[in-house]
């Protein structure tokens, strides 16, 4: 049952992630995510079997924690207003977003718990908060780690001199996705140390 909750809290926080994308990309001059029917908060719209479903339940068997992605949200960059920062303003709306969902659950658990600590409601409460708080955390973590298709990667491109760094870049879109399950099963333990100290802040613990 924890893991189906987990599951629920996940896919809707990756829909809440692609539409910030594309809701920033439209801010900025690119339809492209509304004519494609994305800048909905229908999952239906937005879940991919791998990063929705097959990467969650592997993440979750072998460590305990969860993890995912949705299909990414289309968006050209030649239509962005902002062609020097655009890109990465587009890429940064994702996490951000879910930083904002944390940051909200958070401060209800904050507030609530001086009230309703002992009651089971409360609890109850704690513990879907709670998993929204983390799980949107790892998120935004997670899309921060600069490796393609990840956010960060875009973001760290849009810092770095094109000429010189465009045969990188490349390489790193070749095998970014090899890279980012590399990175899940193998190194992990060391990222979840971050959400877990970020996850303390948010909730006051």
């Amino acid at each position: 049952m924890e893991f189906v909750i987990m599951i629920f809290i996940l896919i809707m926080s990756v829909v809440v992630h692609e539409v910030a994308h594309g809701y920033a990309a439209l801010a900025l001059g690119d339809p492209t995510a509304k004519y494609a029917g994305r800048l909905t908060l229908n999952p239906l719209k937005h879940l991919d079997f791998v990063g929705s479903f097959l990467v969650p339940f592997i993440s979750y068997q072998i460590g305990g924690f969860i993890v995912g992605w949705a299909k990414p949200v289309p968006f050209n960059p030649y239509n962005l207003r902002n062609q020097k920062w655009g890109e990465a303003i587009v890429a940064i709306s994702g996490p951000l977003s879910n930083l904002i969902l944390a940051l909200i659950f958070g401060l209800a658990i904050r507030i609530t718990s001086d009230y309703w600590w002992d009651s089971a409601i409360y609890q109850s409460f704690f513990g879907m908060a709670g998993f929204v708080v983390l799980i949107n955390i790892t998120l935004a973590i997670f899309n921060l780690i600069p490796i393609p298709p990840l956010d960060g990667s875009k973001i760290l491109f849009t810092f770095l001199p094109y000429n010189k760094w465009q045969a990188l870049r490349e390489f790193f879109e070749k095998y970014g996705l090899i890279l980012v399950f590399f990175l899940v099963f193998f190194f992990w333990r060391f990222v979840i140390q971050i959400v877990v100290f970020l996850f303390r802040i948010f909730v006051g613990g």
